[in-house]
């Protein structure tokens, strides 16, 4: 089945994909609730999620471009459509690297203003600038403006590994953004989209007033992709990757959700899935980690190994108050709020007893893609190269060869330049928990049996691996073939036909890495 329909990768300008003939999943009736309101609104949501879009939506709204909206909810709902004058600042643009270089970002998005509503002034201070020129538009066209910020806290995350750097310049943009408070009266509407919510920046101190969405369950849905969106917008284009790929149109609907649905933003909020996802699988008919080709921030991952984060806690087992979700700080060394706000943790559930949440990964994209970013991070670098990848460990496993898989492991730890401690057996285990993870992706691991958990279960077409790993000094490979008995971790398997397979090893004190093993 053929699908030529345009789908909007990457356009990020509402009028450019309406004149264009792209598909669009109408917000619409989103924007008539706000925007029927004067309060000031905040929205928190990941990268690549539609937040763009979303205000550049507004933008077409507010400059009253009523022939952009034909067809869509609003259209319905609006009588009036009146045109406003629109400071659309994108924070998006710019290298920011430290105090003078947001500057000078700065100090060009504000003369672009001045130019085009003849603010002349002699005023350097941006935050002065922003005052005077948004008094003098107001003046001049006898309408209140409406203030659109994007990505607000882009120059605060790219000066996250130069702590000196951040800190000033959230001073800058403590007294940039507190105007907003400032010239209240004269504003008509505010929007502000960005990632995280920084804590003691003037937006979410000084600017009391303004409201955050980024939590409620009746704008859950402005941005992202629902599963009831997936099949009303694009049912054409389920059908033709199913073709592509040799499934039922139910098979493969039920693969892309298992890979890019289940972000929760609110308490109760229906399954979202990532767009930028979503549109380059529909596009290139083929499954593929699309968000994470736009980058991972470094930073999260270099935090986790510097605080000695317990990697497996990320999987369904992260507990946060409700209180600190959103309130991240950079002097605070807990990564969860952050990697929440970021979009690699979402809601599992909520605890109304406790007023807290439990987070994991969202979809099999965050957790492999995520994974694939920590093994780096936690390997030295000519350890990671094409002999050690992990499809080489499934291709042993299918084939039987325990003692290759076992050997590739070995080689795979030599690397690691650490004197193995109480603090460095915990580094292991994260690389061992990565490395099996990983796996996961084409065969199953890491399974729980019901009286207990071992290191790691594979299971492939015919086999059953279990594998237990000891420290020498605390035990042995015999202890840890012993504990598979005595645990009984191949009792769920042993009702079916497949062959048991049971490896103890232990690593080494002073050799440094994985030095003995018994298959049984």
């Amino acid at each position: 089945m053929m699908n030529d329909r345009k789908l909007p990768i990457g356009v990020q300008d509402f009028e450019k994909l309406r004149t264009g003939g792209n598909v669009y999943v109408d917000k619409t009736a989103y924007i008539y609730q706000l925007v029927n309101t004067d309060a000031p609104y905040f929205l928190g949501r990941p990268r690549r999620f539609g937040k763009s879009l979303l205000l550049s939506t507004l933008k077409a709204y507010f400059l009253g471009k009523k022939e952009l909206f034909e067809g869509l909810a609003i259209a319905e709902l609006e009588k009036e459509w009146l045109e406003y004058p629109v400071f659309h600042i994108d924070m998006n643009i710019g290298i920011y690297t430290d105090e003078n270089s947001l500057y000078e970002s700065l100090d060009a998005k504000l003369k672009c203003f001045e130019e085009q509503w003849g603010c002349i002034t002699e005023l350097h201070d941006p935050a002065t600038r922003f005052e005077a020129v948004i008094r003098h538009v107001c003046k001049q066209t006898g309408r209140k403006v409406v203030v659109l910020i994007d990505e607000y806290d882009k120059p605060l995350l790219a000066t996250m590994e130069d702590l000196n750097a951040n800190k000033e310049i959230r001073k800058v943009l403590k007294g940039f953004y507190g105007v907003l408070k400032s010239v209240d009266a004269y504003l008509r509407f505010v929007f502000l989209t960005g990632v995280t919510k920084f804590s003691k920046v003037s937006v979410f101190s000084d600017l009391n007033h303004l409201t955050d969405i980024s939590m409620n369950k009746y704008f859950s849905g402005i941005c992202g992709i629902s599963a009831a969106e997936i099949i009303q917008y694009f049912n054409p284009e389920i059908q033709a990757l199913a073709d592509e790929i040799g499934k039922t149109y139910e098979e493969t609907l039920a693969e892309m959700k298992k890979r890019y649905d289940g972000y929760h933003f609110a308490k109760e909020s229906a399954d979202m899935y990532n767009p930028f996802s979503v549109l380059n699988t529909f596009y290139k008919r083929d499954f593929g980690y699309y968000w994470f080709e736009t980058g991972t921030p470094t930073f999260l991952v270099q935090m986790l190994k510097a605080i000695d984060f317990d990697i497996p806690t990320l999987e369904n087992d992260v507990t946060i108050s409700a209180r600190s979700i959103l309130d991240y700080q950079v002097e605070n060394d807990d990564p969860v709020p952050i990697l929440y706000q970021s979009g690699y943790l979402t809601i599992k559930s909520y605890n109304d007893r406790f007023d807290e949440y439990t987070l994991g990964f969202p979809n099999e994209e965050v957790k492999y893609g995520f994974f694939n970013e920590l093994l780096p991070v936690y390997m030295p670098k000519k350890n990671i190269q094409r002999e050690f990848y992990v499809v080489n460990f499934i291709k042993d496993l299918l084939a039987n060869n325990v003692e290759g898989f076992m050997i590739r492991l070995k080689a795979f730890f030599a690397g690691i330049p650490y004197e193995l401690n109480n603090k460095e057996e915990k580094h292991y285990q994260t690389v061992f928990y990565l490395l099996f993870k990983l796996m996961g992706q084409f065969i199953e691991a890491e399974q729980k049996s019901a009286v207990g958990r071992a290191d790691a279960v594979v299971i492939t077409d015919d086999t059953v691996f279990v594998f237990e790993f000891k420290l020498t000094g605390n035990s042995t490979a015999e202890k840890a073939l012993e504990q598979i008995n005595s645990k009984g971790y191949l009792i769920p398997y042993t009702a079916g036909n497949k062959k048991l397979v049971k490896i103890g090893a232990e690593f080494s004190e002073t050799k440094r890495g994985l030095s003995r093993w018994i298959i049984e």
